[in-house]
């Protein structure tokens, strides 16, 4: 089986390489055509030559786990944010639907419009309150133009590699006494290598369900890790982890002070509510989804904290 991967430098994309190799040949592609292989194009702004790599690479499964992150830039980078959310899904649906291979597809929470305090389901209505939001809301309504399709929909993705937030509140306590942390918006950290795991399991199963009479997968599924907390929360539990597995680092903060968000203006307005209820995909692909803590402190026990 060959697996087209697209975003092999972003966070979920380097743990996906990972998990996606037992499966069968991944070619994974990032944006710089000089690095990809045979000059493939992994940038989603050049969609004709997007289209034709589909085609030169002809493969059963592609995963796209490239995306327009920057929230806040998106809001002036509109254009640029709708080609690569949005235009660039369905680009690979038409190719994916003519292939007959199937199309994995990350989106986010920020397609909802954060009201109330319950968790997120699939069939919710969505309401995005940012260019981000409603370019990745696009993206999944043309992701869904191909049969064979599976969206995943996350929340406060992290990872062991490159910058995060635990990162972050690191470095202030190593320098500030007094952290201020937004306490009024709830979600669930979700590490970059509990994503990809999940996905090489649920192309495993889509794969077999694609046997004579087998009941199609195919649709959006909720996927974060179990549990709930807020960011001044997850600042208490990095800091307490820190001060235990690690005495050696000299934390000076000496308050975390909670804030509500407009404490912090930003120019994407945030979702308060980013739960998401993921009964559906723990009981079609046969899943247990671990704590947001345990992935947390692994990632923190892995990471080199200066």
């Amino acid at each position: 089986m060959k697996i087209l991967l697209l975003g092999r430098d972003g966070q979920v994309g380097w743990e996906l390489q990972r998990s996606l190799a037992p499966l069968g040949e991944v070619v994974a592609l990032g944006r710089d055509a000089a690095a990809n292989p045979h000059g493939l194009c992994g940038d989603l702004t050049q969609l004709d030559a997007l289209a034709a790599t589909v085609r030169q690479v002809a493969p059963q499964v592609i995963v796209n786990a490239a995306a327009h992150t920057a929230v806040d830039k998106a809001q002036s980078e509109a254009d640029l944010a709708h080609t690569i959310n949005a235009l660039a899904p369905g680009v690979l649906a038409s190719e994916a639907q003519r292939l007959g291979a199937w199309l994995v597809h990350y989106s986010t929470d920020y397609v909802f419009d954060g009201s109330g305090d319950a968790p997120w389901r699939e069939n919710d209505a969505t309401g995005p309150l940012s260019v981000y939001g409603s370019t990745k809301r696009e993206g999944e309504l043309a992701v869904a133009r191909c049969e064979r399709h599976l969206i995943f929909r996350t929340s406060w993705v992290y990872a062991a590699r490159g910058g995060n937030f635990a990162r972050t509140m690191i470095r202030l306590a190593q320098t500030r006494e007094l952290l201020q942390v937004i306490n009024d918006q709830f979600g669930a950290p979700t590490g970059a290598d509990l994503l990809a795991d999940v996905t090489a399991h649920a192309i495993r199963q889509a794969l077999r369900a694609d046997a004579p009479g087998a009941r199609s997968i195919a649709g959006v599924y909720h996927l974060a890790a179990a549990g709930c907390t807020t960011w001044f929360d997850y600042a208490n539990y990095v800091l307490a982890q820190v001060s235990r597995s690690s005495p050696a680092i000299q934390l000076i903060a000496k308050e975390v002070r909670p804030v509500p968000t407009n404490a912090f203006p930003t120019a994407a307005k945030r979702p308060h509510n980013s739960r998401l209820d993921t009964t559906k995909l723990q009981t079609i692909f046969g899943l247990h989804l671990p704590q947001w803590q345990d992935g947390v402190a692994r990632m923190l026990s892995e990471i080199e904290i200066a």
